[in-house]
This record gives C-alpha cells, structure tokens and sequence, in this order.
C-alpha cells in the first residue's frame, strides 16, 4: 500500500506546482532570487515572428540581418563587423536558438561559380559567428548564388543589393524565419 500511495503523492505534489504563464507575449514567467526575497521577472517580450523583440526592433542593431560583399569577395567588411558580433553576443547567450546563413550573389558569373562564391559569403559570416563564441550546432550555412535576389535590375545598385549573406532565425519552439 505505502508503494502505492507515495507516487500518488509525489504526482500530486507537482501537479500542485504548476503554473500558467501570466505575460501576454506567451513566454513563462521566469523566477529570479536576490537576499530580500523573490522576485519574479517576465519572459523576453515576443514578436508576431514568435522571436525575441530585440530581434525584430528596427532601433535595434540585431534587426540588422544581412551582411554585404564587394564584387567576387566574401571576406566580411569592417563596416558590418559590429552586426555580426551583436549576433553572436545573442547566439552565446540563448543556445536554444539556431540560424540559417543563406549566402547571395549577384547575377553575373556562372550558376556554379555563384554558388560557390555564396557558399563562402555564408560560411565567413559563419566563422566570424564562432570565433565570437556561438556554436556550430546553432548556425548552418547556405547558398543560393543568384537565385533569391533583393533587388530586381541589371545593374551596379541592384547588384551591390544582392551580394549579401542573410541571418535568419528559429527560435526553441521552432518559430521563427526559416
């Protein structure tokens, strides 16, 4: 009988314990401990996308998701150095969340050379990602040469819009851009 009742009062117990999150934006309540006491903090603030507000502010430098070329290069600018470690700050700090590196080029060169060539776009911003501490389960690395282009047109600002790595994100829940 005292095998029985313990498993009964142990379900009870945690069932007791549950909780429905009180924050509109669907995120768990999360528990901090200070000396005075407990205190209770809301989850991230989440966006239509179902990822973090930080991500998706415009004012925010994470809302930054594309890194630009030069004309057959793939390493990564100094100008696009900071949005690059804005992102790896947020990878290493929420390891549940994962991103895709889709690398671009723009439509001059062969189908195979621009795959090649944003393939390496997409695996420089990749290496830049973990050099700053991110890690390589939570970041793959793509091209797709010319095939998604930004701009439309057959020219100098068209191209410069299309040689580019994009970041997306998918958050824990598997919400998210890709």
């Amino acid at each position: 009988m005292k095998q029985l009742l313990l498993p009964a009062l142990l379900a009870a117990l945690l069932a007791g314990c549950g909780s429905t999150p009180t924050s509109e934006t669907g995120g768990a309540p999360v528990e901090g401990r200070t000396p005075g006491g407990v205190t209770t903090v809301t989850a991230p603030e989440v966006s239509g996308s179902g990822l973090p507000a930080e991500l998706t502010d415009p004012k925010s430098v994470l809302s930054k998701r594309s890194v630009y070329f030069d004309y057959d290069k793939y390493d990564v600018k100094n100008e696009f150095k900071d949005v690059v470690a804005a992102h790896a700050k947020f990878l290493v700090n929420n390891r549940q969340f994962k991103m895709l590196i889709q690398g671009n080029t723009d439509e001059r060169g062969s189908h195979e050379y621009n795959l090649s060539l944003g393939q390496k776009r997409a695996d420089a911003v990749k290496k830049s990602l973990l050099l700053l501490g991110a890690k390589e389960e939570q970041i793959e690395s793509v091209s797709l040469g010319k095939e998604k282009p930004k701009a439309e047109g057959h020219d100098e600002a068209a191209w410069t819009e299309n040689r580019r790595a994009d970041m997306l994100y998918k958050g824990p829940t598997g919400s998210g851009e890709f």
